[in-house]
């Protein structure tokens, strides 16, 4: 166990493409007791999948029989481009999500990387990861040298949080690389900053109330209640990395993988409120974005139309009430009712007449009230479940 083969490991790494990467080795993890309670507690939202095979979470050694280390990397996104250099829909969308999909980009890269080891230490296995199992990776990398875990639960290092996390799991033993400190001080700009409260105490995300859960992760209608503090964002949320006082140190770096690509950067949110499925199947290859699928894009969509009050979408929201889906019109009418206009209000009140689903007449309802008095500004705090 060596500090050269830590070395080697780390330059071959870089050598794949990687920026940054370094070793941890594989123990239990010193923060179970944490991740019982956040889960108790129901931070975790409807992801139960984040209840299961918690054993395993806290200690990635039975991931792999036999593994003794990790050697985990970093790839960095750098945002090519600022929201005022982008139209209303990728302005609203994270910036990591923007190009391709970091799955399909890092995986490869790692499973080469693990390949090499495998041949240079004859014996050895390896098993890799890329936010694809049940792996505390922001932990596992902090271990391993690339940053701190911040007050916003991002891991963070002196040269930004704007980077992705992979690991690969060996049956090597290698000498780990040193950790950072945490470098957060006395600063709480993300804690302050969030706009829906997700972060209620440092280190704490509360993902019932987190954006980047609500437009990604939650399937189905988004609660009333919960709408209007999503703001104009589509899919995800940048808000607490943008505010980092790390952050405003990043110096631009290429990263053509995450780049807006030309196929996609010239739909707006009319156009993804009217986007047919075979059009979405084929400007959404290869994008993160699909994981919300069409649905949930155009949910989150009206979301974002209603609570930028723009009326030029109000033609796009119109479609969508009379021939989408069922969380589609029901969200579609809660925007007509933020925008308003005679326009809205005709194809509401025509709506309510021919609308036969049980969950989107109150939606109708709702929307035809609204444009009798302002929106009541509900909050999270009335609501933390569908």
């Amino acid at each position: 166990m060596t500090a050269e083969r830590r070395d080697l490991l780390v330059a071959w790494a870089l050598d794949c493409g990687f920026d940054r990467a370094g070793v941890a080795t594989l123990e239990p993890s010193r923060h179970g007791d944490a991740l019982e309670e956040w889960i108790a507690r129901g931070d975790h939202a409807q992801m139960g999948y984040l209840e299961r095979r918690v054993e395993v979470r806290l200690d990635a050694s039975k991931l792999l029989e036999g593994a003794r280390s990790a050697l985990c990397v970093a790839q960095h996104y750098s945002p090519p481009a600022q929201p005022n250099e982008l139209n209303d829909l990728w302005s609203g969308v994270a910036r990591y999500a923007r190009g391709r999909d970091y799955h399909d980009t890092m995986t490869p890269r790692l499973r080469e990387l693990g390949e090499r080891i495998e041949a240079a230490f004859p014996g050895v296995r390896t098993r890799t990861y890329v936010d694809t199992g049940p792996v505390l990776e922001r932990e596992l990398a902090e271990r391993a040298g690339l940053g701190w875990v911040g007050k916003n639960t991002m891991l963070l290092d002196r040269s930004s949080s704007w980077f992705l996390l992979g690991e690969i799991l060996m049956t090597l033993d290698v000498e780990p690389s040193d950790p950072l400190a945490d470098l957060c001080g006395q600063c709480t700009r993300c804690l302050d900053a969030c706009p829906t409260g997700a972060l209620p105490e440092p280190y704490r995300l509360d993902s019932r109330r987190c954006i980047s859960y609500w437009t990604i992760e939650h399937r189905g209608a988004i609660p009333m209640s919960v709408r209007e503090e999503l703001g104009e964002w589509v899919f995800g949320c940048d808000v607490c990395q943008e505010v980092c006082p790390w952050n405003h140190k990043t110096d631009a770096v290429r990263a053509e993988d995450f780049e807006l690509q030309d196929q996609r950067g010239s739909l707006d949110l009319a156009g993804l409120l009217t986007l047919s499925r075979d059009e979405y199947v084929e400007r959404f290859r290869g994008s993160p974005l699909k994981r919300s699928k069409l649905q949930g894009l155009r949910r989150n969509a009206c979301v974002s139309a209603g609570n930028r009050g723009d009326a030029r979408l109000v033609p796009s929201l119109l479609e969508l009430l009379t021939t989408g889906e069922v969380v589609e019109r029901g969200h579609a009418a809660w925007a007509l009712g933020r925008i308003g206009g005679s326009d809205a209000r005709s194809a509401l009140e025509r709506a309510l007449e021919v609308e036969c689903d049980a969950s989107v007449l109150p939606e109708i309802e709702s929307a035809l009230r609204a444009l009798e008095t302002p929106p009541s500004g509900d909050s999270l705090e009335s609501s933390n479940s569908p």
